[in-house]
Formats: structure tokens, sequence, C-alpha cells
């Protein structure tokens, strides 16, 4: 599987211990920015990694701001994303299973490494589940 990764100043110390595990999960990843903790503008990396993920260039993108709120906004708003931000591992397996997210957004300065390692697993392992689901997202497509 290709993961797009992108982040701000805020979510860059931890998209980069992110990067490192997913490596370790032997996963492929493009890294769309930013390259250092200087500030930047969070909409041009959300954008971009959600345009990735929307054009199939990756299967899915994992996005990081400071709290993620910003990012996740920014992901969401191309055609064809639904882009989750979790803050728990239970939050991680909804999105997939109930909402079939294909964009994880986190919070750098929010998210400890270790949970944000487990929030990425969850969100990677988990499937979705369709059903009464599919509906719902097919709804969300159309907006």
């Amino acid at each position: 599987m290709l993961i797009a990764i992108a982040s701000d100043h805020g979510g860059y110390e931890l998209k980069e211990k992110v990067k490192e595990h997913l490596r370790d999960r032997g996963e492929k990843i493009v890294d769309l920015g930013t390259t250092s903790e200087g500030s930047v503008d969070y909409p041009i990396y959300g954008k971009a990694c959600a345009e990735a993920v929307a054009s199939g260039k990756a299967e899915k993108g994992i996005v990081i701001c400071g709290t993620g709120i910003g990012i996740s906004i920014a992901a969401n708003k191309i055609k064809g994303i639904r882009c989750g931000l979790c803050t728990s591992v239970e939050m991680a397996e909804l999105t997939r299973a109930h909402n079939d997210a294909n964009m994880l957004a986190m919070g750098g300065r929010t998210t400890a490494p270790d949970l944000a390692m487990k929030i990425v697993d969850a969100f990677l392992d988990t499937g979705f589940e369709g059903g009464r689901h599919q509906r719902r997202t097919d709804m969300l497509d159309e907006m």
C-alpha cells in the first residue's frame, strides 16, 4: 500500500516518527512535506496529500498539524476525500469501519507518539464494514 503523508510545522516532528513506523510496517510512503519545523501554511499540505489520495496516486493519506483540525478541514475540501481526525484507537477503527475514511488526521501537539502509532495501525488495519454504512458514504460522496 502506498501512503501519502504530509504535515505543517506543528506536525513535522510527529510526521517523521509516523514515517519511521510506517517503514517498520513495510508500507511504501510518499512524503509531501513539509521538510522542517519552519512555519508553513497547513492548507497547502492538506491539499497536496488529499489530491494524491483522490487521484489514486496513493491509497491512503495521513496528515498532521498542531491539532489535526486545520489540516483535516483542508483535506476534506477535496472531492472524494473522507478525512477523519482521530484522537483514539476507537475513533480510528470507527472512521474506517463506518465512514470508509481514506485519510487520517492527527495533532502533533495533542497526540503522544506512542498513541499516534496505535491510531495509525488501527486506521490501516481496519476495513470498511459496508452495509448500512455504504449508503451513508455514498451520500457523502454526492455532496
